[in-house]
């Protein structure tokens, strides 16, 4: 590499510097949002160029000054979050010991490789990182002009300045496997100190925008959408088939009407009796209390429809149980209907005599629990 041309290279990469930061500027000035650029990527992925400015501390089988100055120039991109790859180009011109090589001689060395660097830590914090590298390296002597292989490890940290620029410093050993120069000597080691401004090329993409906020949703109308008696407002079933028997939140619930315990006295209610208290059995608060429980059931669950069915024990002839039975159901029935509950949610009533008896007709006590009524809820 001509040194003119890597002062050129490296000229132009400073005023790309500047350019880009003076870049980041303005845009810091046009806008205040703070939300992370959207990169494709998920990371910063543009393509960079780094020049880099450094010293560099030669082998001391070199015999040359042992500490000389050292540039170049890298481009280069990361390919993941943590690992960046480049190909560099540098130059060091060291100044040969007299005994050696004679007055005035230079020893130089113009380097070309390719170098990948693994970083640690948060993009916008100081990230140090591990580095490695192979090259081709051409020197230039009093004794021999030619290409050796070289390699080089190091380390360094990271900054990042603006969205654009990168401050690094790197200090790294490399290994020139340069076995022509001197013929004693098999290669040389040697140290460098580099300082880079690392510029990335192209523009900061825009943060991502704020998904819009989704629609509310439109509110059902209460007073006119139902699903089996209950508001859609309130129903937390709504897909249910109309005629479900639910509860007040619109879900299902098995209604169990249970009468039990409203028995009425032996032979009652007589033909044309239509007050329910004097034919229930004593105490007969019992039975009401039971029944108007019965009431609050029904008018709880608006869609429940009920059988009313009456039933006597086995004293008396089959046909006369029969038409005691079916007395006993509308007495029951008339009393559902004057509180409250309207006739088209009841079936019946029907007698069924002295058929189906739920205790024995042998004693007292099983023939009272026969005479008796139901609702069963059809469900």
């Amino acid at each position: 590499m001509k040194r003119k041309g890597l002062y050129f290279l490296i000229a132009l990469a400073l005023g790309g510097v500047g350019a880009v930061h003076a870049q980041d500027n303005t845009a810091a000035a046009a806008g205040s949002s703070t939300s992370a650029p959207a990169w494709p990527n998920g990371f910063d992925d543009r393509w960079y160029v780094a020049p880099t400015l450094g010293g560099y501390y030669n082998d001391t089988d070199r015999n040359t000054h042992s500490r000389q100055i050292f540039y170049g120039i890298s481009v280069g991109k990361f390919i993941s979050p943590n690992v960046s790859v480049e190909l560099f180009a540098d130059r060091t011109s060291r100044d040969a010991d007299t005994a050696t090589f004679g007055q005035g001689n230079k020893w130089s060395s113009n380097n070309y490789g390719v170098s990948a660097r693994y970083f640690f830590g948060d993009w916008n914090s100081w990230r140090p990182y591990l580095m490695g590298g192979i090259m081709g390296s051409y020197h230039i002597n009093p004794v021999n002009d030619g290409w050796d292989p070289a390699v080089q490890a190091g380390a360094g940290l990271s900054k990042t300045i603006t969205d654009s620029v990168d401050f690094r410093v790197e200090a790294a050993y490399r290994y020139d496997y340069d076995d022509k120069t001197q013929p004693a000597r098999n290669g040389y080691g040697d140290w460098y100190l580099g300082f880079s401004l690392v510029a990335r090329i192209g523009s900061v993409p825009a943060p991502a925008a704020a998904p819009a906020p989704a629609p509310a949703p439109v509110a059902p109308d209460c007073s006119k959408q139902f699903r089996n008696g209950v508001n859609l407002c309130d129903n937390k079933c709504p897909d249910l088939p109309e005629g479900t028997i639910v509860g007040p939140d619109g879900c299902p619930v098995h209604v169990v009407i249970d009468l039990k315990g409203v028995n009425f006295k032996f032979d009652r209610p007589k033909k044309g009796e239509t007050n329910i208290e004097p034919t229930l059995a004593e105490p007969s608060s019992d039975s009401l209390a039971i029944l108007d429980q019965a009431v609050d059931t029904l008018k709880r669950y608006p869609q429940v429809k009920v059988m009313v069915a009456g039933y006597t024990d086995s004293v008396g002839t089959p046909a006369y149980n029969q038409g005691l039975s079916e007395r006993r159901a509308q007495i029951v029935y008339n009393y559902l209907t004057s509180h409250g509950i309207d006739a088209s949610r009841l079936e019946g009533p029907v007698g069924h005599g002295e058929n189906d008896p739920i205790d024995s007709n042998k004693t007292k006590s099983g023939q009272a629990r026969n005479r008796r009524t139901e609702l069963q809820v059809q469900q």
